[in-house]
């Protein structure tokens, strides 16, 4: 089973969302969380995990003792730890399949101004952030995190075919989707998808994947001609 460890000052933000859906009825059999409260680890009567920033300045920063106790706490084993951090290298999907193929993961979620840096540094922590964005805290960054990884999971998804062509997968974002009606407000689905010819359709998914994707991130794009000009793959054009 997949083992999630969530370090956390608010634990009842666990499982949250990861309790619906796909990850929620897969809780339990497919993957385990605990989410582990980091004031359990305080010094003092009134719980305190943080201090004032070395050298001054605003906010607070969690202690490097405190959090060091809290890891320890989850035990010695082979599973990433990770700090979400704004810090951090940005999660990509290569680096969710990756960490969705072991045996789980620790996640660690700052606060305040951040975590002080020797315990970062100390416990060999992986910092990771989920976007070029500031948020109250890593629970979130966690949840994404999570959510991600879990849906990867043997036989978390029904058809686990459906992840093939997703966003990321290959450096091409997905094509776009089309369902029933036929006609919306005017505006149809494009022949090729409705023409009962499979090969005609996956030319033309692959082809607005391309097309979109070196529109709405060029940055992706720029991967894709790299590895396709090593003759991993090749263009197409929009019927």
């Amino acid at each position: 089973m997949w083992r999630a460890s969530v370090l956390t000052l608010y634990p009842a933000m666990f499982p949250g969302p990861l309790g619906h859906a796909l990850s929620g009825r897969a809780l339990g059999h497919a993957w385990s969380l605990e989410a582990r409260d980091i004031r359990d680890h305080a010094h003092d009567r009134h719980r305190s995990v943080d201090d004032t920033p070395a050298g001054g300045g605003p906010g607070m920063v969690l202690r490097a003792d405190v959090v060091a106790e809290a890891l320890a706490a989850v035990g010695e084993d082979s599973r990433p730890r990770v700090l979400l951090t704004p810090r951090g290298r940005p999660l990509t999907q290569k680096r969710v399949r990756a960490l969705a193929a072991g045996p789980g993961v620790v996640l660690l979620c700052g606060r305040f101004e951040g975590v002080d840096q020797r315990v970062i540094e100390r416990r060999g922590l992986e910092e990771i952030a989920v976007g070029d964005v500031v948020l109250s805290g890593g629970e979130p960054a966690a949840l994404l995190l999570l959510d991600a990884c879990v849906r990867l999971l043997p036989g978390v998804m029904g058809d686990a075919a459906s992840g093939d062509e997703e966003s990321f997968e290959g450096d091409l974002l997905e094509h776009p989707h089309y369902t029933r009606p036929r006609d919306f407000e005017g505006a149809g689905v494009p022949e090729a998808l409705v023409s009962g010819d499979h090969a005609r359709a996956a030319r033309w998914r692959k082809a607005r994947a391309m097309a979109d994707t070196r529109a709405r991130r060029p940055d992706l794009w720029a991967k894709y001609v790299a590895r396709a000009t090593r003759g991993v793959d090749k263009a197409g054009e929009v019927e």
